[in-house]
């Protein structure tokens, strides 16, 4: 099937010249605001069904409908891969059985994050798939790389991907990371070559657009 998506939109010309500021503040000032009671349940689903696998991990942030969760697993057998998303409606969509090494959970995943590290996590892969890119200039703050989370998002460790549509949200992510663990990102031009992890990457693909990755192995906590 053939997609149609126009590229995304912005009134920013460049990388938004607050994401230092924003970053350096979260450094600073930890996110101290309470667990979500359902967060904290479904993570202590999801940690109990870590432990009794114990095989690596991959958390796949954000996963909308789980597709990606199910291709992951897929891709590594030899891995638990846990899917987490905010919506039931997604999660609740028909895709086919779940392999048996792939759990998808509800939940917050700012939370979800800072629940994962207090409990020791260190993912040996982490995925960020397509995240809503917010493009206008007035909401870097609900971008990741502009949320007080982000420094638990890194801390976490491992492989991590950022995948987007968006070569700026991908340049300032980037920069975001450098100011927080002083490595450099490979960023790049992805070709996915029909082997889509999500429907978005498809839909994206085939339209035409152009599509970014950033990679980075992070120090595992």
């Amino acid at each position: 099937m053939q997609h149609t998506s126009r590229p995304v939109t912005s009134n920013q010309p460049g990388p938004h010249h607050d994401v230092a500021r924003r970053v350096t503040r979260a450094l600073a000032h930890p996110l101290r605001k309470p667990v979500a009671d359902h967060t904290r349940r479904a993570f202590e689903r999801a940690n109990a069904w870590r432990q009794q696998r114990g095989a690596p991990l991959i958390l796949d942030a954000g996963c909308g409908v789980g597709l990606s969760t199910r291709r992951l697993a897929l891709r590594f057998p030899e891995c638990s891969v846990i899917g987490v998303d905010r919506s039931e409606d997604r999660l609740g969509r028909e895709h086919g059985e779940l392999p048996d090494n792939a759990l998808l959970v509800r939940a917050d995943l700012v939370d979800f994050w800072r629940l994962a590290l207090e409990a020791g996590w260190a993912p040996e892969r982490h995925y960020l798939l397509y995240p809503n890119p917010y493009p206008k200039s007035a909401h870097l703050k609900m971008r990741w790389h502009g949320h007080p989370v982000f420094p638990t998002l890194l801390a976490l460790g491992g492989r991590l991907e950022l995948r987007s549509n968006w070569q700026l949200y991908v340049e300032e992510f980037a920069q975001a990371v450098n100011i927080v663990t002083g490595q450099a990102a490979s960023v790049t031009a992805l070709q996915p070559n029909g082997d889509y992890l999500t429907p978005f990457e498809a839909k994206y693909d085939q339209s035409g657009q152009t599509l970014w990755r950033l990679c980075i192995e992070l120090e595992r906590p």
